[in-house]
C-alpha cells in the first residue's frame, strides 16, 4: 500500500505530461473558437482620439450606413505588424472604412507606429486601460470585427488577419451587409 502512494505523484507528472502534450500537438486553431458576437449588435464605441485634434469616437461610426472594420491594435504586438499590410491595403484598394482602436498602448507609441508603417484608419482612438476592449469581449491583440451597414457584428477574428480572411471580410464591404 506505501509503494502504491509513492507511485501517486509519478502518475499525476505522467497525466499531465500527457494532456499537455496532447494539447500542443492536436493542431487545434484558436481561431476556430466561436465568437458570441457575430450576428450581435457590435458594443459601444466612446474612445478617445488618438490622433490629435481629433474628435473621439462614439457609436455613430458604426452606424453610418456602410460597413465598417474594427481593428484593436497595438505598436508593441508582432502580429498587429504582420497585419498591417492587409488593412492598408483595405483601406487603399479597397476604400475600407477602419477604426483602429490602439489597445494598452502608449498613444506617442502607436502614433509613431502608424507614421512609420502608414496609418489605414480612417478614425483611430485609444483603449489605455483596456476597458473598451472588455466591452467588445477582447481576448487580446490583434483582434478585428466587421460590422455590417446596420451595426451587427458579422466577423470576429481573434489573432491577426490573413490573405485568407480577406475571402471573407470583402463580400461583406462590397455588400454591406
Amino acid at each position: 500500500m506505501n509503494r502504491a502512494l509513492f507511485l501517486l505523484p509519478l502518475l499525476m507528472v505522467a497525466v499531465l505530461a500527457g494532456f499537455f502534450g496532447w494539447s500542443l500537438l492536436a493542431g487545434r486553431d484558436p481561431a476556430s473558437i466561436g465568437s458570441v458576437m457575430v450576428g450581435r449588435p457590435a458594443p459601444k464605441l466612446a474612445a478617445p482620439a488618438l490622433r490629435k485634434g481629433e474628435p473621439a469616437l462614439d457609436e455613430s461610426l458604426l452606424k453610418s450606413g456602410r460597413p465598417v472594420i474594427v481593428n484593436f491594435f497595438a505598436s508593441w504586438c508582432a502580429p498587429c505588424l504582420a497585419e498591417h499590410p492587409l488593412f492598408m491595403r483595405l483601406a487603399e484598394r479597397d476604400r475600407a472604412t477602419i477604426v483602429g482602436i490602439a489597445w494598452k498602448n502608449k498613444p506617442d507609441d502607436a502614433r509613431a507606429w502608424l507614421a512609420r508603417l502608414g496609418d489605414p484608419f480612417k478614425y483611430a482612438g485609444t483603449d489605455l486601460d483596456g476597458r473598451l476592449g472588455l466591452d467588445w469581449g477582447l481576448s487580446g491583440v490583434p483582434e478585428t470585427y466587421v460590422i455590417d451597414a446596420q451595426g451587427i457584428v458579422r466577423l470576429h477574428f481573434r489573432g491577426p488577419i490573413t490573405e485568407r480572411d480577406l475571402d471573407r471580410i470583402l463580400p461583406l464591404l462590397r455588400g454591406g451587409s
